[in-house]
């Protein structure tokens, strides 16, 4: 379904791209040999580069360099052997030196694309613009005292990468998908973190609208430093159907950079929109260009990890599983990496195991907001009691409850079911000895079967299942129920 929205005057559609900031996984910052962990007291992993002391000289951090061109690939895109750095001059106060390292002319990686899924189940493919790399700012506080900020350049000079796409997005659904397949990228190349919430992965949106079959683009908004994808689909809807208003009700308005405001619901103009003039780009006199070899950017690439749409892939041609599950089992790389770790050993059936992950594992998870790597079930015991399942100890149902308690407990399957009792029943005389009584006891439901109320069985079966507190071997009881009733 495409996203128009439908004004007084006409059927309008977006425009839109994305540029996102990824705070690259190194132990040191881009430009100076500072901690670049997250996190630690204010001002304490800073060096005297970092916070703008005169007479320091960048030098360049080869990690960096590294995961872009790692990211570059998984975004199937032109690794260039030759990149400059210049500087984007402007003041703020997180920003000591007046400027920021940056690319601009020659970045480290060129176009390339990341297909996404539409909302009506279509790939559409989204053109990546560039990555570059450049330094994070510090931080600006203005919540601890009512006339003053406060500086924290401990996230100053932090490697970031920009991913600036292509203004190909058409609707919030897009956007979302974009950016949720981008922070599953990264976090399987191990390049960026992805936590939103922490500021390492955040995005700006350029927004603009025009009227359905119109030509050309029209002014767009940049909103800023948006930290969620719930937050990004919200701001671009706002936005989109704030520009409809205004050009509907025959106003104009300018370029210009706004703020998503997630507690009222609304987008506020935050200064006009900078262009490259304003910023007076120019190469930086202190960092030669950046000059790479085929043969290391190729060790690079044949180093890569499998990423996620081939992962995928894989499910769904080797495994077999249906590409819903393939694409919720790819979608995080340590919910792959604990599906492949259960599936191993005694010839378990994927579908069974991605059933288990999704449903069960999942909705506990959920309930008490554990990240699946924490989970108290290792991904080799819940292997174990699926093998319990497939080799009769015992039953579905059973197993349910076993799971249960090794969430709890942290105890294997085979443990609790030992410790409870619970293997399932599977001896013929038992068996046939409860089903003689269940019979006994409802001789008028036997006439019913007789003359022809199969269904029936299945009622005889539950209540098998009941005298023996589920214990019976479902399809042994099955088995020896038609026997004797054919007998009868």
């Amino acid at each position: 379904m495409t996203y128009i929205v439908k004004g007084k005057t006409a059927d309008w559609e977006l425009i839109c791209g994305l540029e996102v900031h990824c705070e690259i996984i190194s132990n040191a910052k881009v430009f100076s040999g500072a901690s670049a962990e997250f996190g630690g007291l204010p001002n304490t992993h800073v060096a005297f580069l970092d916070c703008g002391m005169p007479g320091q000289l960048p030098v360049l951090n080869e990690k960096c360099i590294e995961q872009c061109i790692k990211t570059g690939f998984g975004l199937n895109a032109q690794i260039n052997k030759h990149s400059v750095f210049d500087r984007k001059n402007y003041f703020y106060g997180d920003l000591p030196t007046g400027y920021q390292i940056t690319q601009l002319f020659y970045p480290i990686v060129g176009e390339g694309y990341l297909d996404v899924t539409d909302e009506d189940g279509q790939i559409k493919r989204i053109g990546i613009e560039r990555l570059h790399l450049e330094q994070d700012a510090g931080k600006s506080i203005h919540d601890m005292h009512p006339t003053q900020s406060y500086l924290d350049f401990n996230r100053a000079g932090v490697g970031l990468m920009e991913i600036v796409s292509k203004p190909d997005i058409r609707s919030p659904e897009q956007a979302g998908d974009y950016l949720r397949k981008l922070r599953a990228l990264v976090r399987y190349l191990g390049t960026c973190d992805g936590n939103m919430d922490e500021g390492s992965m955040r995005c700006d949106i350029n927004v603009s609208v025009r009227k359905v079959g119109e030509e050309g683009y029209r002014h767009r908004v940049e909103i800023k430093n948006v930290n969620s994808i719930k937050f990004v689909m919200q701001a671009i809807d706002l936005e989109v159907h704030r520009q409809i208003d205004l050009y509907e009700a025959g106003q104009d308005f300018p370029q210009e950079t706004r703020l998503f405001d997630a507690v009222n619901m609304e987008t506020r103009s935050m200064r006009s929109k900078e262009n490259a003039l304003d910023y007076r780009y120019f190469p930086d006199p202190d960092l030669p260009p950046v000059n790479l070899t085929q043969d290391y950017i190729d060790n690079i690439r044949e180093n890569l990890s499998e990423l996620p749409e081939a992962k995928k892939k894989r499910y769904m041609e080797s495994l077999g599983l249906p590409e819903y599950d393939a694409r919720i089992l790819t979608s995080d790389k340590e919910t792959a990496i604990y599906f492949e770790r259960a599936l191993q050993g005694a010839s378990r059936d994927p579908k069974k195991v991605a059933n288990w992950v999704m449903g069960d594992l999942f909705a506990k998870l959920n309930a008490e907001y554990i990240a699946i790597e924490n989970s108290p079930v290792r991904p080799e015991d819940l292997g174990a009691l699926i093998d319990l399942i497939n080799d009769g100890t015992i039953s579905g149902k059973i197993a349910k409850d076993v799971f249960e308690e090794m969430f709890t407990s942290g105890k294997s399957a085979a443990a609790i079911v030992e410790e409870k009792g619970l293997k399932q029943v599977s001896d013929t005389g038992a068996i046939e000895a409860m089903i003689a009584e269940v019979l006994s006891a409802n001789m008028d439901k036997v006439a019913e079967i007789k003359a022809g109320k199969d269904k029936l069985k299945g009622w005889f079966v539950g209540q098998i299942m009941k005298a023996s507190q589920g214990k019976v071997n479902p399809g042994l009881a099955n088995q020896l129920l038609d026997k004797k009733l054919s007998e009868m």
